[in-house]
């Protein structure tokens, strides 16, 4: 019995602070929230940016999904916006980089934008570009089941009103998404952190089976 749990020991502790570590990892995706709004609407998007590296992120650029537009930002201290323009003067893609830091190791740092969303039902997809100091770039271009997938807003359809021109409206509509938002994140949240938990618990459950098991060996 003895050998059968140190055999379990030496098999199951690697295998769960391996599943730990992917979690945490699987989990720090540049991710855009709401994932669902609705057709022809002025949405306010959240952009949330980890550092998953052991060195700062510096920059990110997202290219506006076809059928956006991009309307406005709110401005961050320590970051400095930019943005490219097509022929017609719409957004094509958008800058944040830092002034000073960046988004350090085991940070994150959260950007909200203004957009309309197409009129069409459509799921559209926020390509992204992480920029690290080393000059490194990670792309948050692939399909939701790649390494580095991009994040995905369902737009379906539903009744839309003029929320941009209407001041009244435009701030009701703002806290509403605003709050929108934030519960999004915070099951997000809840959900990435439950599993990283429930893992170090039986990891260190399993330390503890092998270290006694150890000490009575000798």
């Amino acid at each position: 019995m003895k050998k059968t749990i140190k055999k379990m020991a030496k098999v199951i502790l690697p295998t769960v602070l391996g599943l730990f570590l992917f979690s945490c990892v699987a989990s720090a995706h540049v991710t855009v929230n709401p994932t669902t709004s609705t057709t022809g609407a002025w949405e306010t998007y959240t952009v949330k940016v980890p550092t998953e590296k052991e060195i700062p992120t510096t920059k990110f650029t997202i290219k506006a999904p076809k059928g956006v537009e991009i309307e406005s930002y709110q401005p961050i201290p320590g970051w400095k916006y930019s943005s490219e323009k097509d022929a017609n003067g719409k957004i094509k893609s958008f800058t944040f980089e830092a002034t000073g830091e960046g988004i350090l190791p085991g940070q994150f740092q959260q950007f909200t934008f203004v957009a309309k969303n197409p009129d069409k039902a459509a799921k559209i997809a926020w390509d992204a570009f992480q920029f690290y100091k080393d000059g490194s770039i990670v792309e948050w271009t692939k399909d939701e089941d790649g390494d580095t997938p991009h994040s995905i807003t369902d737009i379906v359809a539903g009744a839309s009103t003029d929320q941009h021109h209407n001041d009244q409206a435009t701030t009701n509509t703002t806290k509403k998404e605003e709050t929108k938002t934030t519960n999004v994140e915070a099951s997000d949240s809840d959900q990435s952190t439950s599993l990283p938990l429930i893992l170090s618990i039986v990891a260190v459950v399993l330390s503890l089976v092998a270290l006694i098991m150890a000490f009575r060996k000798k």
